[in-house]
């Protein structure tokens, strides 16, 4: 089993900055990739950044390019999203996913979840 714990969201303004956390635990990851989704309410859960542990390669949803940052820490199994720039858009629970096989925007790619933070962003 893998568990992931989120942390780091919260209300900001318009135009401001808030880092996510996502520390996992458990066994070895089987999957090489980690990921952020969204999710607002009444939308579909959606990819924002996604990143292998070997290598680093990245992919971000355009709607947030240029704007966030996915990073990792392999030896303290920690992803982060530094999330600058923030819009009233921005609003929505961020779920942390692991162990996809591959780089991948799919949620059905992952086989874990955390139990998501709540970011609001405020006009």
């Amino acid at each position: 089993q893998v568990q992931l714990v989120e942390s780091g969201g919260g209300l900001v303004q318009a135009g401001g900055s808030l880092r996510l956390s996502c520390a996992a635990s458990g066994r070895t990851f089987r999957g090489d990739a980690m990921g952020w989704f969204r999710q607002a309410p009444g939308k579909e859960r959606e990819c924002v950044a996604a990143i292998r542990w070997t290598g680093g390669s990245t992919s971000y949803a355009d709607s947030v390019k240029g704007r966030f940052t996915i990073s990792r820490d392999n030896a303290k199994k920690t992803i982060y999203l530094q999330m600058n720039s923030l819009k009233p858009e921005d609003t929505a629970v961020y779920y942390c996913a692991a162990e996809s096989l591959a780089l991948s925007t799919v949620a059905g790619s992952y086989a874990y979840w955390g139990q998501g933070t709540q970011v609001t962003v405020s006009s």
